[in-house]
């Protein structure tokens, strides 16, 4: 990942890795040197060693400055790379998996691990390799002075190495096992510090309700982390004190042969020097080796994540089929939420021929919005199908169905960006189409909320942002709407519950462009507001077992059914 991010920053931050593991040997050997032109009583010698000396230091110190740099831009380039790879993953995902708590968890955990992980993944791996590098040369040298001392060296750093693997382990199954309540954190923190809910929370004073479940979830994390944390420092503390008492043997061994005058007193500097840093780079790597453990168990989740099946690839579906079958067709449809036992929609029948207007009506909870979403391609059926000009919509490729489509949905997104963009991302490859947005702004009857702007189009809506405007729920609701109609070619509009937020005037107003803006397009129009529904060219009644009733308003009324009773219940309110 590393080097597809960045081919040119990643060699060189190995090459200058590569280059300060052999620094600390050649340093070695200077200060050897340096003793012995000492002991000789040759000071021209002495001095050019410290020369030489210095100019390692300062190569070290470069070393280590250009390696924090290089490691610096990677992490940006690398966080970038890894981010877009969940981003564009995100785009292949079905909404069910969306709307499952597991996969939020796994969609957590590989956001979380993505800008840090894989930099600390690769900088622990160029950090054991070149102590690696430094320390197969210490050993060439010390295995002249005592291959055993050597053994005693290394076998004394396992055991602090074996302690920081288990509880390397252990603290990836506490972090893993805790996703939930983290998320919950982060939604509770959301909640009391952003716009969209500061209004409410302040109204209702849920401020210290929610500030103290705030704490008491931080502060459970928070001993469960501690507790882990003084656990794992007292054990590799303890352990690693293994190493120093291996390290002063061989230092003891060292000085007794210096002072019997087996050895002088350059290859005395030289071999402590040597069985110190080697002792060093020895527990650097097994710690290092703990390290990438632990990294790559977070990893795992990463590249889970990625390697997530996504959405089916389906054979593209001609506008015009030629065995002239037109219109909508739902055959005996039934949904059923993964995990649930009862259905939210069942044996649905209907048949919604092109170029007609549909109204969907219902009481809360009937399955209108599971309706829409069976029938845009986001849910599949767990029975029966969804037919498309008589082809099964399971069948048609995603982006070619949903170029026939143009949808509001009840619960319409208001994008924090410029006016033109929150309308022309209706059709995102048209979002400098200044004529196609106008008409859109038109058809939308968003015109006057555009006209109203400090700089119509090109005013930046919301308060997220320097020079936000902010609209109403019904300025908001027109622009959706404005969205909705940049797509011109869709031959299905399906609008749910699009006059919400406005006023009884506005939404007759409305309803009257809408019609005009889809003569010749099959509508479906979803609202609990039933003067205008009337308008439709067929009403159907839904609810959770199916199809309670459908015809005209005229023939429905007459019937006396549960419409009529809708109808004349919300008319009293009018009277």
């Amino acid at each position: 990942m590393a080097w597809d991010s960045s081919p040119v920053i990643a060699g060189l931050w190995i090459a200058v890795m590569g280059f300060a593991a052999i620094l600390p040997l050649a340093i070695a050997y200077v200060g050897k040197a340096i003793v012995d032109a000492v002991v000789e009583r040759a000071p021209g010698p002495a001095l050019t060693w410290v020369a030489v000396e210095l100019l390692l230091m300062m190569l070290v110190g470069a070393a280590g400055r250009g390696s924090g740099v290089l490691r610096g831009l990677l992490g940006v380039r690398l966080g970038l790379h890894v981010n877009l790879k969940i981003l564009r993953k995100a785009l292949t995902l079905e909404l069910l998996q969306f709307q499952d708590p597991e996969f939020y968890d796994r969609l957590t955990r590989a956001r979380r691990e993505a800008s840090s992980r894989p930099l600390a993944l690769a900088g622990e791996l160029l950090g054991v390799g070149g102590s690696l590098v430094t320390l197969l040369g210490f050993v060439a040298l010390l295995l002249s002075f005592s291959p055993l001392a050597v053994l005693v060296l290394i076998a004394a750093g396992f055991p602090a190495t074996l302690a920081e693997l288990r509880f390397s382990r252990e603290a990836f199954d506490l972090r893993h096992r805790r996703t939930t309540e983290a998320r919950r954190l982060g939604y509770l923190e959301y909640v009391l510090a952003s716009d969209e809910h500061a209004k409410e929370v302040m109204m209702l004073g849920l401020g210290p309700a929610l500030l103290a479940r705030y704490e008491a979830v931080g502060e459970r994390l928070w001993r469960e982390e501690r507790g882990l944390s003084v656990r794992r420092t007292l054990w590799v503390t303890l352990l690693a004190q293994l190493g120093s008492l291996a390290f002063y043997g061989c230092y003891a061994l060292i000085v007794w042969r210096t002072a019997k005058g087996e050895l002088g007193l350059g290859d005395m500097t030289l071999y402590v020097l040597a069985f110190r840093q080697g002792q060093q780079l020895f527990q650097a790597i097994l710690l290092g080796v703990g390290s990438l453990y632990e990294h790559e168990l977070y990893m795992a989740n990463l590249l889970e994540f990625l390697h997530r099946e996504g959405k089916p690839v389906r054979p593209a579906l001609p506008m015009i089929v030629t065995n002239g079958v037109r219109g909508i067709r739902f055959e005996d449809v039934g949904f059923r939420y993964p995990g649930q036992e009862g259905f939210a929609l069942r044996h649905v029948d209907l048949e919604m021929a092109a170029g007609t207007s549909i109204a969907l009506v219902g009481h809360n909870g009937a399955g209108k919005s599971t309706f829409i979403k069976l029938l845009t391609g986001l849910y599949e059926p767990t029975e029966g199908r969804v037919l498309l000009d008589g082809v099964d919509l399971r069948q048609i490729d995603r982006a070619d169905l949903r170029r026939r489509l143009s949808v509001v949905f009840q619960d319409y997104n208001q994008y924090q960006f410029t006016a033109g963009e929150n309308v022309g991302y209706g059709r995102p490859e048209a979002v400098a189409d200044a004529a196609a947005i106008a008409r859109a702004v038109e058809d939308g009857g968003a015109r006057a909320v555009i006209e109203g702007l400090p700089m119509g189009l090109e005013t930046q809506l919301g308060r997220w942002f320097p020079g936000g405007v902010e609209l109403s729920g019904g300025q908001w609701q027109r622009v959706a709407l404005a969205r909705a109609f940049m797509r011109s070619e869709a031959d299905v509009v399906v609008l749910d519950e699009p006059t919400a937020a406005l006023d009884v005037d506005a939404e007759a107003e409305l309803f009257e462009r809408v019609r005009a803006s889809t003569a010749g397009r099959t509508l479906l129009l979803i609202s609990h507001r039933l003067a205008n529904v009337r308008l439709a060219d067929w009403i159907v009644v839904l609810g959770p077992r199916g199809v309670i009733e459908s015809g005209t308003h005229a023939a429905l009324m007459a019937e006396g059914g549960h419409y009529a009773a809708m109808f004349r219940k919300q008319a009293q309110g009018y009277a």
